[in-house]
């Protein structure tokens, strides 16, 4: 390869054989006669043979060879590279390099500052000199080259077999079979290249490799090669071997310091060594104090056995030590002795929340059942709904009626299992799974057990954390649960485990079905405001170092709060906003600016700024296309305005409103439903084709999804096609079919609740939904007009009427 087709292989870039040239003035090049046909620039390198076919990077430093090389690149002619007979000679003569080299080709030319001269060449073919050329500032001579022949036979097939299961032998003796240079061996089918391949990776020293080079003949070089390999099998064979004997011994050593160990322990049983016996008997009293079940007492003598033979210098002597306290240190037979009082428990749980009648009421049911049967089996209960509406305060209300401690776990973004059942003691670091931390934490075995955020729990490579919950929650099943790190069972049979999560459909079929889920759905607006007034307001009081008399807030200034300030199912944002006007108050009487202040309704806006919600009420016209429909949240219940239109076009439906596709079928059913019955709601048929029909759900950046809408899309689509008002104080509910048949839906509670808050007036529901009216609050039911709907045509006929 020249120059120039180093110039085409990097286009736009100067070469570095360029850079050191041009450093030369032409004054300073040295004026030689014109080479020979036959002859070459001779470069002399030490132990280093360059294989036709082979790349490789050459250290130029003697003045004669970078004056060859430089020589080469003017006249853009290959060079030859011999071998010196001596490596130790600094300036070799003729006479001093082997006769047989081979023919380069000069890839790259890298001058460094240091001196040297750095050389990439490949080889091309061999040659023989036959005579040195005198009077040239570098060594050249007249030579042979030579061409290799291509030979087909079956001696030299049957060598190149045996020289390939040879190459290939040596690679994984000495652990190096790259698999590149493996598919290298094996796919060569030139004889001649596959034996200067191998002589150039495999044959170590560089004699070897010059005999081989100056072999002409392919079955001579095939034979050398053979007899090289062989002699490398055998002395890499004796190597392995040498190593394998040297581990065995090694390991002699690490069974004698076995055996000392042993003997040390020995001598201290004996009394000569009274360093851990304290320990251990302080240990072994534990173990009896600790009132074990006999699977554990076994296995905590078994382990205190091990640790008596063992040096405390030793790294296991800590992971069994660590291990026993374990063992000891868990409430194995401990419990609350909490006497159960019914009545106690109910002003508890009155004391701590408002409302909730039906979750109160499941559990004096479950501690009454716990008094007269103190050994039965505890139930799992899983506390269901929005954030902020006292699922983990119920939680600790429950541990105080019964007199049982209280702990807790989250669950939020677990997703490995070993968390749940700990990991193995072989590991480094092992520590059991967060249910037999919390049980120690708790000191007994009979806590109220809360696993929080059930619905968050992941999974990933490390396995799924709720398969590893199924048998800590299933009560035939936990008395015997076995945690990895202990390795025993321990009887959680006794704990009261209770699980919360604010949407059901995210925890797994199996584990859902070994609780029993109690719903608690969002508040109304006058729970909220008793909420506040009997427990947010004192407790914001004095958590900003304030008194009543210091400062007082008005029921209607809560209110407001309520309706313009926080929009959620629970009262987490109404305990922060009420917050927000206690620090200001704080810091005016910490400024001495007033002694008291009184928190009217005029005062809010000027503490916490604009309302941050309009009111559902001033959103509401009563112009033909628009419907109100009712949402569920997961914080809570909401309205939701359809709005229809129809445009002039060919009959095409347009949704827009970020609608699931749920929602959008829901939309299309309504569409066909209303083409199907044009007739009988007296519309146009042509209508639909001469149109286009415009679906929108406003706050079009929030998704929506659901079936629940397709009675108010059906309405909102009548009322736009047929030009008729539906009244803004009425809100509707409910799944369609296209037999007009109107299907029940689920947050019933929830939406009827964000109806009242609305201001809606009439709420239509499915007549299959009347079951859920029991669970509606009583003052919201006196509040609402309730349409109950076989078919969408009910629905008509209460908005004409």
């Amino acid at each position: 390869m020249t120059i120039q087709d180093l110039k085409k292989l990097l286009p736009g870039t100067k070469s570095a054989s360029e850079n050191a040239l041009s450093k030369t003035s032409p004054e300073d090049s040295p004026q030689v006669p014109q080479l020979p046909d036959d002859a070459l620039i001779i470069v002399p390198v030490r132990a280093t043979v360059l294989f036709p076919q082979v790349v490789m990077p050459l250290v130029i430093g003697r003045k004669l060879s970078i004056e060859a090389l430089q020589q080469a690149i003017r006249l853009e002619k290959p060079i030859g590279l011999l071998m010196q007979r001596d490596n130790n000679d600094i300036d070799p003569k003729p006479d001093d390099l082997y006769p047989t080299g081979t023919v380069a080709e000069i890839l790259r030319y890298i001058a460094i500052p240091d001196g040297t001269h750095h050389v990439a060449c490949q080889g091309t073919q061999r040659f023989r000199v036959k005579a040195f050329i005198p009077d040239y500032p570098f060594l050249a001579a007249h030579v042979e080259l030579y061409e290799e022949p291509e030979v087909s036979s079956r001696d030299i097939d049957a060598r190149v077999i045996t020289v390939k299961e040879k190459a290939i032998e040596v690679l994984n003796l000495t652990r190096q079979s790259a698999i590149e240079v493996v598919n290298a061996i094996q796919s060569m089918a030139n004889p001649s290249l596959l034996a200067d391949l191998i002589a150039s990776y495999l044959i170590e020293k560089a004699e070897e490799k010059q005999e081989i080079l100056a072999l002409f003949d392919i079955q001579q070089r095939f034979d050398k090669i053979l007899e090289l390999l062989n002699y490398r099998i055998e002395v890499l064979k004796l190597s392995n071997q040498i190593n394998e004997q040297t581990q065995e011994s090694m390991g002699q050593k690490q069974r004698e310091f076995m055996l000392r160990e042993q003997m040390r322990a020995i001598q201290k049983e004996l009394g000569e060594g009274e360093e851990n016996t304290a320990e251990i008997e302080e240990i072994s009293k534990a173990i009896t104090a600790a009132n074990m079940p006999e699977e554990a007492e076994k296995q905590a003598r078994k382990e205190l056995s091990r640790l008596q033979h063992m040096s405390d210098a030793s790294g296991e002597y800590s992971m069994v030590r660590t291990y026993l306290d374990w063992l000891t240190e868990l409430p194995w037979s401990k419990a609350s002795p909490g006497v159960i009082d019914i009545a106690k428990a109910r002003d508890i749980l009155n004391a701590d929340h408002y409302g909730l009648d039906k979750i109160k009421q499941r559990i004096l049911e479950f501690l009454a059942v716990r008094k007269l049967n103190p050994n039965g089996k505890s139930p799992i209960l899983c506390f269901t709904g929005p954030p902020g509406v006292g699922k983990t305060s119920l939680g600790r209300s429950i541990a105080r009626a019964s007199g049982r401690e209280f702990v807790r776990t989250s669950l939020g973004g677990v997703h490995d299992e070993a968390e749940i059942r700990g990991h193995r003691r072989t590991y480094i670091g092992a520590l059991p799974g967060t249910i037999i931390q919390s049980i120690r934490k708790a000191g007994t075995n009979n806590p109220v057990f809360m696993l929080d955020e059930m619905d968050k729990l992941g999974s990933g490579i490390q396995g799924d954390p709720s398969s590893a919950l199924l048998e800590v929650l299933d009560p035939e099943q936990n008395s015997t649960f076995r945690d990895n790190y202990l390795g025993v069972a321990f009887d959680l049979s006794h704990v009261m485990f209770i699980g919360t999560a604010n949407v059901l459909d995210n925890i797994p079929i199996p584990l859902r079905d070994r609780m029993e889920v109690i719903e608690l759905t969002g508040y109304t607006l006058d729970e909220k405001a008793q909420i506040a007034r009997r427990y947010l307001v004192g407790r914001q009081l004095e958590t900003n170092g304030l008194t009543a008399k210091q400062c007082s807030i008005s029921d209607a200034a809560i209110e407001t709060i309520i309706q313009d300030y926080t929009r959620e199912a629970g009262c987490r944002n109404l305990e922060r906003e009420i917050g927000t006007i206690f620090r200001r108050v704080a810091m005016r009487i910490a400024e001495g600016l007033v002694l008291t202040e009184s928190i009217e309704t005029e005062h809010i806006s000027a503490i916490l700024g604009p309302k941050k919600y309009d009111s559902e009420v001033a959103m509401r016209t009563s112009v033909p296309g628009v419907a109100t429909g009712l949402a569920w949240t997961p914080v809570g219940g909401d309205i939701l305005f359809i709005e229809a239109t129809k445009v002039p076009g060919s009959g095409k439906l347009i949704l827009t409103g970020q609608l699931g596709d749920v929602m959008k079928e829901s939309a299309q059913a309504a569409l066909s439903l209303v083409k199907a019955h044009a007739t009988t709601l007296n519309l146009n048929p042509d209508i639909f084709e001469k149109n286009d029909i415009h679906v929108h759900v406003p706050a079009g950046a929030i998704p929506k999804d659901g079936p629940s809408a397709g009675v108010a899309m059906f309405t909102a689509l009548y009322s736009a096609l047929s030009d008729r008002i539906v009244q803004s104080d009425i809100a509707m509910t409910g799944e369609i079919s296209l037999r007009g048949l109107v299907l029940p839906v689920g947050g019933i509670k929830e939406k009827v609740i964000a109806a009242a808050r609305a201001g809606i007036k009439t709420v239509m529901l499915p007549a299959r939904n009347q079951r859920d009216f029991e669970e509606i609050p009583e003052a919201v039911r006196n509040q609402l007009n309730f349409v109950w709907l076989e078919k969408v045509d009910d629905a008509l006929k209460s908005i004409e009427s």
